[in-house]
């Protein structure tokens, strides 16, 4: 399986938020209680969409019970 240039390269928040139809407030949620994969560069959140996309497959943004 070939990656292409953008499947590798690191997204901006606003891209992830735009990519996955989420606020900002949301991703952070994300990131800090849902294990969205995130990596952390200074003071910049970072993300690899093949990261993110196999993260959603897996469920990873599926609410839990008690949860909206």
């Amino acid at each position: 399986m070939s990656i292409s240039n953008d499947e590798s390269r690191w997204l901006s928040m606003t891209e992830i938020c735009t990519h996955l139809g989420i606020s900002r407030d949301t991703a952070i949620k994300w990131i800090n209680k849902k294990n969205l994969p995130a990596h952390k560069i200074g003071r910049l959140w970072k993300f690899k969409i093949i990261e993110v996309d196999e993260w959603v497959r897996s469920g990873g943004a599926e609410a839990k019970e008690g949860e909206s």
